[in-house]
Formats: C-alpha cells, structure tokens, sequence
C-alpha cells in the first residue's frame, strides 16, 4: 500500500475547486462522463492501430446511484490506468492524460474525438463529494489499483482485486449535494450534457414490450423484459454527411433536439468543415415573424459531442442567434469550465464561415424553388434584414436573395424593382422612387391613392425597416424610399401632364390663411397642392426624412440621433380642385367656414389614425349634428 501527499502548487487546492473550479456544481457529471468517454475513445484508437491488443468489444459507460449508501457510481470500460497512471494523472493536478495522448498520436489520432481539455476535470468531483475513489483496470496486464482521497490532501493507493478492464469512480456525496442522488436530477444532467456523447451511456434500465410471435394464440399475453436504458444518442445527425440524411432525418433531429416545439422548421443548413478549423452542426430556421424579442440562447455548442454552453455568442454572428441547432467544434478554444468562450482569431473565422454557408444556403433555396422561398419570407425576413444591418460579408451577398414583397403579395428582388419599375416611378432628380407601406390596413387609403395611378407599393413592416431603408439608400444613389402617407406622390414621381389647379394663385393664398386658422401650429404645415379633383380634399403627410428619423430613434437608432423626444410634424395638403376646398372659400360665414375646415381636417386625421381623446369624442358629436 501506498501513501503520499498530492501533488499540488497550492495548498488549499480542495476548497478552491469547490468554490471556483466551476460555476456550476452540476458539471461533475459531465466532466466524469467526458473522462469515461476519452478513455474508452482512447483505447478504440489504439486496438484500431494494433498498438492495444485486446478486444474492444461494445463497451458503455453506466452511471449507478446507491441512495443508502450516499455513492453515485461512473463506470467506464475504457483502457484504464496502471497505478503509475493514477500517480501521474490523478496526483499531478491540472497535468491532462488527454493532452499527452493526443501529443502523442497527434497525426493518428486527430479524429478519433478525445476531448483533451480536462486538466482539473476529474477534480470536479470534490465540488458534490466528501470523498473520491478510484478502482481502476488498466488494458495492460497490470494489476488494477484503488486510490481514495477524503478531500485533503492526503490519499492511499493500494491494489485492488478489479478483474475487467476499465475504470470506476464511486463519489461519496456530501451532505449537501444529495439532491445527485435523485433519479430525476442525474437524468435531468446526462439528458443536459450527455445527450449526444459518442459512447452509450446507461442509466438504469427500462421495460420492453417483446413483439408477438407470428404463431402466437388469440389469447396470447405480450411479455416485457428489463433492458439497459441507453439515454444518449451517439451518433447524431450533425456527425453523418448531408448525403446520409432525408428531410425526414433532419425533421426527427430537430424533434430530438426541441421535444417540447411542435411547428416544423421551416429548412435547415448543415455545417460541414474541416479546413483551416474543423466544424460541423446543423442550424434550423424557426417560424419568426416580425418580433425582435424573440428567445435566443437556442443554439447549443458542442465540443466533440459533449454539450459546452447555449451561448454562443462570438461564434455565431449575432442575427443568427435567433435561429435553433447545433454547432460542433474541437477548435473553439475554452476556459477550464469551459462554459465561456475566449476571444480568438479562429472563432472569428468560425463566425464568417457560418455567415456564407448561411447566405450561401439562402440564395440556392431561392434559386432551386422562388415559389417555395416566398412563402416562408415572412417567417424568416427579420433574421435576413438584421443580418443586412449587423454583417458586412452578408449584406454582400443579400441581393440575390432577399425580397421586397408587394401589398398585392407579388415579389421583387432589389435588382427586379429597379428593373421593372423604372420608367413608372422615376422622379425629377432621376431616382427611382420605391414606395412602401408600413401598415397595410393603417395606410389603405393611401395604398389605394397609389395604386389608382398604377404605382406598386411595397409592404416593408419590420421594426428595423426605417435602419435598413437607410442604408440601402447609402449604398443605392439611383433609389429613394418614401412610405405611401409620406409626401404626396404626385410631388415624388415625375409625371408627363401637369394637374392645373382650379384656384388663382390669389385664391389658394385666401384659402391657405383661412385653414392654417384653424389648425394648430407648429404640428402642422398647411400646402395647396391641384391634385386629381378624385382625390381626397384634406390629406395628412408625414415628411419622410422626419418620420423616418423618429422611427428610428424609437427602434434604438435615437442616441447617435440625438432624436429621442422628437416632435411630430405633419402636412396638412388641402385639394384645390376639390369642391370642398371651394365652399370652405366661398363660405362667408365664419363660424361656418371654421366647421367645415375642423370637420375636414378631423377626417383627415381620422384616416392616420391620429384622432383620440377628447379631439375623437367632438368630431362624433359634430358628426352626427351633422347628419340629424
């Protein structure tokens, strides 16, 4: 027997590990699953290479929980350790047997999928146990050894009478950590981090229905039988090739994945990558809407099938974070928790990866089937318009694919609309003038105006449109977004006849003076315009430069503004060819004149939606004065 003194640089080593080692006491289990699995995976690579000579057989690894006796069991049937193994690797803190293997086969050995981060991994059991065993088998003809350690530094080594290969580890579960030994909360965590682990991992067992004979009797009575309750998938879809999986593959995946969300995903992308990082996942694209605060936090990062964190920021651009799936990778450098990434150059590379193979994916979609793409547009426009503001090499490639649909639901790409809608909707200045509606039931009126001259109005509803609008215009001198109530279109878009107004310029002048009388200053500009005599006498605008801007200060571009508390401005465009706009002239009676005037402006600001309060509760009262 021996006995000894750990290994370590600081004294209090044991109480550190169980108050900072991890943020979590909970990853334990997976730092000794994790363990368990490389040394299985260690000696499936050596019997591959002839270097162990053994049977490798269909080794598991099975979790045990003894309640009575306060001990959760991890057992692996891995290659084992010799006791100079144990003194080396387990009484040398933070000195990782992972690393050294993998420096030592590193040619060999690259893809075999041993972890090799550990160092003070196996240590994290001292965070829930008051005391730790080892009974390990090593796959050499060595006899087995039995290490103890109470938590002090102290601990014994001895021989142990462990006939079969591999290793168990037996924690003595502190008093207060005995929630691990609950059923529940060890399938809570292996469900948690060990779901995908490329080992089976058994936990308990599980009664099976035995299939009926084919000669069976009618009143025959089905058997079940207890089997080993295998809860992880080792081989998830994101380790096979594109080319082994069906739609319906991809679908049961994302099932696995998300057991509680019901709706389908709309498609998928799969990572692939093994040059200059390796990389592979799956990434699924949600039903999305138009919500900004949508639940993020829904990709969760793999490290060689061991579950890392669900924040993956930094690795994933950050418009991508509201999509769902699995990011795999062995080269995303982690800290000893390793629950929180490092800033690095490949993790930079890793996101502009992930940002082409997602354009990249988008624009095939669109090019194989434009009907199908156009469906889904509303479901995934925010996370592509986003994408547009926050990614430079996706904005690059955004023009192939991202829509600008109609309220009529036709689409157009940004190169369709300035295709087909040049000679219709070009200004004096030469642009092309894109109009848009933002509510299409809010704005009718205005769409309808628009279309009886045949200009097509786009639909663009998003709360980062104002954003986005913006800078396409930066990028696109020949085009100009205006919203359909903005300004009025027959001052935007040159037209080849001129509408001649049936008022004198005296006249409008007369007019003018008697409305902005009655309207309140400064919150309105009051504009003679000769408009088509079928147009509405009284319309309210918005200038577009101004309403844009208080949009955008309200969606969070406001600060760089400095236009948080931004007032409203509108125009008050008064028809001169109506015939309203004559009797109001015409009307001698002043008190009259008046009515006419807040009746007519009411309506108009009825039709923007802007009359409330007391204003709406006159307006109804005049209104049925009115008709009595």
């Amino acid at each position: 027997m021996t006995t000894g003194k750990i290994n370590v640089s600081v004294e209090n080593i044991f109480p550190l590990i169980k108050k900072f080692l991890y943020s979590d006491h909970e990853i334990f289990l997976r730092e000794l699953v994790s363990n368990g699995t490389d040394a299985t995976l260690k000696l499936k690579h050596l019997t591959s290479i002839g270097e162990a000579k053994v049977e490798y057989g269909n080794p598991i690894i099975e979790i045990k929980i003894d309640k009575e006796g306060k001990k959760l069991h991890i057992i692996d049937q891995g290659l084992g350790m010799t006791a100079d193994e144990v003194e080396k690797y387990i009484n040398q803190v933070a000195f990782s047997g992972a690393e050294e293997f993998l420096d030592k086969y590193k040619d060999s050995a690259k893809d075999s999928g041993i972890i090799g981060h550990f160092g003070l991994g196996f240590y994290s059991a001292f965070m829930v146990a008051e005391k730790v065993e080892i009974i390990t088998k090593s796959y050499k003809d060595e006899p087995a050894a039995h290490w103890t350690c109470d938590g002090s530094p102290e601990f014994t080594l001895e021989p142990a009478d462990k006939t079969d290969r591999g290793t168990e580890i037996i924690l003595h579960i502190a008093e207060d950590s005995v929630e691990f030994l609950e059923d529940h909360k060890i399938s809570e965590l292996l469900n948690k981090y060990n779901k995908f682990m490329p080992i089976p991992i058994k936990f308990g067992t599980k009664n099976e229905t035995l299939p009926k004979p084919e000669d069976a009797p009618e009143d025959y009575q089905t058997e079940t039988v207890a089997v080993d309750n295998i809860i992880n998938n080792p081989n998830p879809a994101w380790t096979k090739q594109p080319s082994e999986l069906s739609d319906d593959d991809y679908k049961k995946f994302y099932r696995e994945l998300y057991p509680m969300q019901f709706e389908e995903p709309l498609f998928n992308i799969h990572l692939n990558v093994d040059y200059p990082f390796n990389l592979t996942g799956i990434l699924y694209f949600p039903k999305l809407g138009s919500d900004l605060q949508i639940q993020k936090d829904k990709i969760q990062l793999y490290q060689n099938q061991v579950y890392v964190t669900d924040n993956v920021e930094g690795i994933v651009p950050e418009f991508l974070t509201m999509l769902k799936g699995v990011i795999d990778s062995p080269d995303i450098p982690l800290n000893v928790s390793r629950s929180y990434l490092q800033a690095d150059g490949a993790v930079k590379k890793i996101s502009n990866y992930i940002t082409r193979k997602v354009a990249d994916k988008l624009k095939s979609l669109f090019t194989e089937n434009r009907e199908d793409f156009e469906q889904k547009w509303n479901d995934i426009k925010i996370v592509l318009e986003y994408g547009m503001l926050s990614e430079p090499k996706f904005y690059e490639k955004s023009g192939a694919f991202v829509l600008y649909p109609t309220v009529d639901g036709k689409y157009f790409t940004l190169d369709e609309l300035k295709e087909n809608l040049k000679e219709n909707h070009t200004n004096k200045d030469g642009k092309l003038v894109l109009l848009y509606a933002g509510n299409k039931d809010a704005q009718h009126s205005y769409i309808a105006a628009a279309k009886d001259k045949n200009y097509e109005v786009l639909l663009l509803d998003s709360p980062i449109i104002s954003h986005l609008i913006q800078k396409l215009e930066g990028d696109n001198s020949d085009i100009t977004f205006v919203r359909v109530d903005s300004d009025h279109i027959d001052n935007l878009i040159k037209k080849d006849e001129t509408t001649i107004s049936k008022l004198s310029d005296e006249e409008k002048e007369s007019l003018k003076t008697v409305v902005e009388n009655v309207v309140p200053k400064p919150t309105y500009s009051v504009q003679m315009e000769a408009l088509d005599s079928n147009a509405a006498p009284f319309l309210i605008t918005q200038p577009e430069f101004m309403r844009r801007m208080k949009e955008m200060s309200q969606s969070g571009g406001g600060g760089m503004f400095g236009m948080g508390n931004m007032p409203e401005m509108y125009n008050l465009v008064v028809n001169t060819n109506s015939e309203l706009a004559n009797n109001i002239l015409n009307t001698t009676d002043k008190s009259q004149q008046e009515h006419l005037v807040k009746q007519a402006l009411d309506l108009a600001k009825l039709s923007q939606n802007l009359l409330k309060g007391e204003e709406l509760t006159a307006f109804v009262k005049r209104s049925f004065e009115l008709i009595k």
